[in-house]
């Protein structure tokens, strides 16, 4: 892989088993399997994905709910191997995909920066030097020390960016949470990103947001049924991604006006 390269994507496609019926029992099992029944089907979420993203970029990944989004990001976080094809990602990823991913409900909200942190590849000592910047960037400061299943989801977002920015990646995934908390914090986390940005760190930021990505993003890549559609600059993309759903529209006032004939 070229050094000038965060992130390269090979004709990697993942498919999915979909399972339609499970045995009830051993028996039902056993005969479905003499009769080769299957029981699945395979789904594609993505499909001969190739795209280079370098060093210091910004690009956004835009598209429908389903069209793949999210599973591409997973893909460059190692969270899931392709099923065929190749993902590159040169240096340190801090993925922040899911709500609560990688924290422990029982554990303090300082044991899970601690937690975290470790997953995302900090040493204790790197965590202890960031630990107070950490605390005071999410703002839970008198709730630190309390359960996390305690805590509210805007909460559990709040301490999952503030450690996963704080972590210093080469590459940093985000999956809808750009901004969270109240306008003061969704400022505070705006800032933060441009910051990272300003230290050429590689972003990849999955968002239905444009005005939101225009802010951060200065390309784009547009999934549509797990394939790519396009790749390059945000505002031509995105008037590709409006043309989709003007297409959708269209199809469905069609429909309707073929259903009242009948």
């Amino acid at each position: 892989m070229n050094g000038d390269t965060a992130v390269k994507f090979e004709n990697a496609s993942l498919h999915y088993r979909v399972f339609h019926e499970r045995g009830q029992s051993l028996k039902g099992t056993v005969i479905s399997k003499l009769k080769r029944r299957d029981r699945f089907e395979i789904f594609p979420a993505l499909r001969d994905i190739s795209f280079e993203v370098k060093k210091g970029e910004s690009v956004a990944i835009v598209g429908r709910n389903g069209s793949g989004k999210t599973t591409l990001l997973k893909l460059a976080a190692n969270i899931f191997p392709p099923s065929a094809g190749r993902v590159f990602v040169n240096g340190k990823v801090a993925p922040l995909l899911e709500l609560g991913a990688g924290f422990h409900p029982d554990l303090t909200g300082l044991e899970n920066i601690y937690l975290n942190g470790s997953l995302l590849g900090l040493g204790r000592k790197q965590i202890d030097e960031r630990l107070q910047s950490i605390i005071d960037f999410s703002e839970l400061g008198p709730f630190i020390d309390a359960p996390l299943r305690h805590y509210s989801s805007g909460m559990f977002m709040r301490l999952g960016f503030s450690i996963a920015v704080h972590v210093n990646p080469d590459v940093l995934l985000f999956d809808e949470v750009i901004a969270v908390g109240d306008q003061g914090f969704q400022r505070k986390c705006y800032e933060k990103i441009m910051e990272i940005r300003e230290r050429k760190s590689t972003m990849l930021v999955v968002s239905h947001v444009i005005d939101t990505l225009r802010r951060i993003c200065d390309r784009a890549l547009l999934l549509d049924e797990g394939r790519i559609v396009a790749f390059g600059p945000l505002d031509e993309v995105a008037q590709q991604y409006a043309a989709i759903f003007r297409g959708l529209e269209e199809e469905r006032k069609s429909l309707q006006n073929v259903e009242t004939l009948f």
